[in-house]
């Protein structure tokens, strides 16, 4: 076996195999399939990645199409985000399919099914066709429609596409076999009656067609080589195989469906139902709402398409369902913002210093690297003045040798610009902190080149101009579930494990210049981790929301 066949996961292996066996590299078609009843989540990343970079790595077209067979839960909203997502990790689909656009020719091929005697309607109640399904140990038993004449099935799914029926009174059920194995064999309901309106196709239809006997035609309708689902279809396959079965001209391009894992995210969840919850009962905000593991939340959030495609080329491909910890996802976002992200300085939680021998209404504009790990981000220039903020806990009166911050008698270095020592500081009634006054060294400017300059200190602070500081509103999101697991207790609901501290709200000073950025425009806040401009801003409120902290702070609360 070559280097690059090992290199292969499984789901390459099967093309691979596909091609030394017949197929050919422009028969190749490879599709991403959403419903469209919610907004993608972290956990679809994996399949949207490994369709579109089996395109990229096999030069072959690939669909994006849209399984809207439900128009109860789906709405053109749910369609425009998918798009906005798929577009933004980077992604062009060779064309945009829908499921209703194939909703005649579904309808024709089951009128087919019905004249060859392996389709027939029913009407008992949902609760009679449950009894007769079986168990997994015990056969399922025959309806009583089961043998109606073909003539009385045509006419009665007629009538179903006629509206002549209310809403759970008839079905078209796939005649396969009630003793099969596989539950999902005994007779399935192909078509249900829904008198809603479809957001594409609006009253045309009073059937919709159920998603086993939808999902594989459309991939026959369209040629896709392969498809490729999670492991909770594996048993849907032999159905998958049936319905092809009936309608497959040996001439054409048969689908292939095959299996791979599910990537869970720790702390999070994933079922769009329980997404759709959290948004309902406002424990967020929306379905972009940066807590959320939504691809549209994690990009307010200010995540990076590349970081989360390293993410999921990370974690793999793989057979059997794992728990990925989050810590993971949250590490390639920091590996990229690195790269790339401006370095500024904002204080979060700002304590007043003087300089008590600098010259008052003095202002100097001193240079400032934007990013060092990119030599062409160049460098920018800060105000620096008498009066200044820096992080509360940047100041104690009296601190250990570890503690390299501020302190009485003490010296640290100011990012960009001077060493200065705390001679003294005011309190308030309370005994609270709310001045230090402190004296520099005017020798000791950063990049002056002068001996006095180059004096080491151990500490240095980040700090900004009290009086060209820009106000900003800052929201501290965290992690949403304090369980690794929410969703996984049996005899709890996963709402018990929301994080109460999942957002907090503060007031920041943050440099001038940033009053200028724009909405989703990344940064990282110097000593403090990365920060995203939100769509909140406002041309009079500028709004950061953080996406990601300097270091893992989880990991050291799981130490302890």
């Amino acid at each position: 076996m070559s280097e690059t066949t090992k290199s292969l996961n499984f789901i390459e292996q099967i093309v691979e195999e596909d091609l030394v066996n017949g197929y050919t590299k422009d028969e190749l078609r490879f599709r991403f399939p959403p419903e469209p009843n919610g907004y993608l989540h972290i956990g679809h990343a994996s399949s949207i990645c490994l369709n579109f970079g089996l395109g990229l790595r096999y030069n072959a077209p690939v669909n994006l199409r849209f399984d809207d067979t439900n128009p109860a839960k789906e709405e053109q909203e749910f369609v425009d985000a998918i798009k906005k997502d798929v577009a933004w990790l980077g992604y062009k689909w060779d064309t945009e399919r829908y499921a209703s656009d194939y909703f005649q020719q579904l309808y024709d091929w089951a009128v087919e099914l019905i004249k060859k005697g392996k389709a027939y309607v029913d009407d008992q109640s949902s609760e009679e066709m449950a009894l007769q399904k079986g168990t997994p140990t015990q056969p399922g038993t025959n309806s009583p429609n089961r043998d109606r004449s073909i003539e009385e099935n045509l006419q009665l799914f007629e009538k179903m596409k006629n509206g002549d029926f209310e809403e759970g009174t008839h079905v078209l059920r796939a005649k396969i076999d009630m003793g099969s194995s596989n539950m999902l064999m005994r007779d399935p309901i192909m078509y249900r009656i829904l008198h809603k309106a479809h957001h594409r196709t609006n009253t045309d239809w009073c059937i919709y067609p159920m998603y086993d006997w939808t999902h594989g035609e459309s991939d026959y309708i369209e040629q896709v080589s392969h498809s490729f689902c999670t492991l909770e279809f594996a048993m849907h396959r032999e159905l998958y195989n049936w319905f092809l079965d009936q309608v497959y001209d040996e001439n054409k391009i048969r689908p292939k469906q095959r299996e791979f894992a599910r990537r869970n995210l720790s702390h999070t969840v994933v079922s769009k139902r329980k997404l759709a919850q959290l948004v309902e009962k406002g424990v967020v905000k929306s379905w972009d709402d940066p807590r959320m593991p939504t691809i549209s939340g994690l990009r307010r959030r200010g995540y990076t398409p590349e970081a989360i495609r390293n993410f999921t080329d990370a974690i793999g491909i793989a057979k059997r369902d794992n728990l990925i910890d989050v810590s993971l996802l949250e590490f390639q976002v920091r590996d990229h913002l690195n790269k790339v992200a401006p370095r500024v300085m904002g204080v979060l939680d700002p304590l007043k210093v003087v300089i008590t021998n600098y010259p008052e209404g003095e202002v100097e504009w001193l240079d400032a690297e934007n990013n060092p790990e990119d030599e062409s981000a160049g460098s920018r220039k800060v105000p620096f003045s008498r009066e200044f903020y820096i992080e509360k806990e940047d100041f104690r009166e009296e601190a250990n040798k570890k503690f390299f911050r501020l302190k009485l008698g003490k010296e640290v270095r100011l990012k960009n610009a001077y060493i200065i020592k705390a001679e003294s500081c005011t309190k308030d009634t309370d005994g609270n902190i709310i001045e230090v006054q402190c004296t520099y060294d005017p020798k000791s400017k950063s990049g002056s080149g002068t001996e006095e300059s180059l004096r080491k200190v151990k500490g240095t602070l980040h700090w900004v101009s009290i009086k060209h500081a820009v106000q900003a509103e800052v929201r501290l999101y965290d992690r949403l579930f304090t369980d690794e697991s929410p969703d996984t207790h049996k005899d709890k609901d996963f709402m018990e494990f929301v994080n109460p501290d999942s957002l907090k709200i503060i007031t920041a000073y943050v440099e001038p210049h940033l009053k200028e950025a724009k909405i989703g425009d990344r940064v990282q806040f110097q000593r403090m981790g990365y920060f995203c401009v939100d769509p909140d801003t406002t041309a009079g409120k500028l709004v950061f929301n953080r996406t990601v902290g300097l270091r893992d702070s989880w990991a050291k609360i799981a130490q302890k």
